[in-house]
C-alpha cells in the first residue's frame, strides 16, 4: 500500500528548522557581545525554565539509570559542540558555516559503524567524497580570502561537526529510553551544569568570565534564542513521531536557505559562489547517504 503522507508535520518539521536559524542568528549576536561560553551558559538557564513546566506535566517517574547516564553524557556533548559552534558562528558567514557543519551527517555514519555496528555501504563512501569534496570548496574558499581568515572558526565549526556526529549516535541510543519532555529538559539542565563545572578552565583562559550581558537587548536575545530551541525541539520531536524521516531529512537543509537570508539582513554576509558550490556537494553527499534507512538521520532533535 502507497505510503499517505501528512501536510501537517511536513509544516511542523519545516517551522522547527526556521526557528532554529533564528536562534542562531540571535545567538549569534550574543556571541560576539558575551562571548560563546558565557551565553551559553545564560541561555541554558533560560531554556532549562522554559522546558520544565512540560517535563513536569509529562513527568511519571524519576529517570532511571540508563536515562540518566544518556542525559549526563550528552548533555557534556552537547554543551562543547554548542560553545564550539556558537564560537564559529561569530567568526563565520552563517551560511558558510552552516554548509561547514552538514558533513556531521556523512561523519555519523562511521560512528554508527563503529558504535552501533552497522555496516558502511559502498553508496554511503561516494557520498561521503562528495562530502569531502564540498567542504574542501569550502575550505579552499576560506583560504584563498584576501581579508581574515577566521580559521579558528572554521576549526571550531568543524570540531562541533564532529561532537554534532556522536550525539546524532546518543539521540538515537536516548530515544530508545526517554521522551521527548525529558530529553529536553534534562539536556537544557545537564548541559548548563556541564557549563559551570567548566568555569574554572574558562576562567584561566579568561578571568572576565562569565560575562554578563550588558543591556536589556542582549537579554531579550538570549531569553528569544532559549525559546526558538525549545520550541523548535518539540516542533521537531511531534514531526518525527508522525512522519517517516525520509521524507522530513531533506527539510533540514532549508537550513541554508535561512542563513543566507538571516544573515545578509542582519549580519550584512556575503554571498559566494564556493558557499553555494561547498553547500550543494555536501548536500548531495547527506541525501545520497540518506537514502538507506538503515543509517542514521542528519536531522537532529536537540537544540544547540
Amino acid at each position: 500500500m502507497r505510503h499517505r503522507h501528512h501536510l501537517l508535520p511536513i509544516v511542523a518539521a519545516a517551522l522547527g528548522i526556521a526557528l532554529f536559524a533564528g536562534m542562531d542568528a540571535a545567538m549569534k549576536a550574543v556571541a560576539l557581545a558575551i562571548g560563546a561560553y558565557s551565553g551559553m551558559l545564560w541561555r541554558q538557564l533560560f531554556a532549562t525554565a522554559f522546558s520544565a513546566p512540560a517535563y513536569l506535566r509529562s513527568r511519571t517517574a524519576w529517570p532511571g539509570r540508563a536515562a540518566l547516564r544518556f542525559h549526563v553524557l550528552r548533555g557534556a556533548v552537547g554543551a562543547a559542540m554548542a560553545v564550539l559552534w556558537f564560537h564559529g558562528l561569530s567568526r563565520l558567514p552563517m551560511a558558510e558555516a552552516i554548509a561547514l557543519s552538514f558533513v556531521a551527517p556523512l561523519i555519523a555514519l562511521y560512528l554508527a559503524a563503529m558504535l552501533l555496528k552497522e555496516r558502511v555501504s559502498r553508496q554511503s563512501m561516494w557520498a561521503s567524497l562528495l562530502g569531502l569534496s564540498g567542504m574542501l570548496v569550502l575550505l579552499w574558499a576560506r583560504l584563498g580570502t584576501g581579508g581574515e581568515r577566521h580559521l579558528d572558526g572554521v576549526a571550531a565549526i568543524l570540531a562541533s561537526a564532529m561532537l554534532y556526529a556522536w550525539n546524532l549516535i546518543l539521540m538515537r541510543q536516548q530515544s530508545q529510553v526517554a521522551g521527548p519532555a525529558e530529553v529536553s529538559f534534562f539536556q537544557s539542565l545537564i548541559s548548563g551544569a556541564w557549563l559551570l563545572l567548566a568555569l574554572p578552565l574558562a576562567m584561566l583562559v579568561d578571568p572576565a568570565l562569565p560575562a554578563i550581558p550588558g543591556n536589556n537587548a542582549h537579554w531579550g536575545l538570549i531569553a528569544l534564542s532559549a525559546a526558538l530551541a525549545v520550541t523548535s525541539l518539540f516542533l521537531l520531536s511531534w514531526a518525527y513521531g508522525r512522519e517517516e524521516a525520509q521524507v522530513l531529512v531533506p527539510i533540514e537543509y532549508s537550513a541554508f536557505l535561512w542563513a543566507l537570508a538571516l544573515g545578509a539582513i542582519f549580519y550584512a554576509d556575503p554571498l559566494r559562489w564556493t558557499t553555494l558550490a561547498g553547500a550543494a556537494l555536501i548536500v548531495l553527499g547527506c541525501l545520497l547517504a540518506a537514502r538507506r534507512p538503515r543509517h542514521v538521520s542528519p536531522v537532529v532533535e536537540v537544540a544547540v
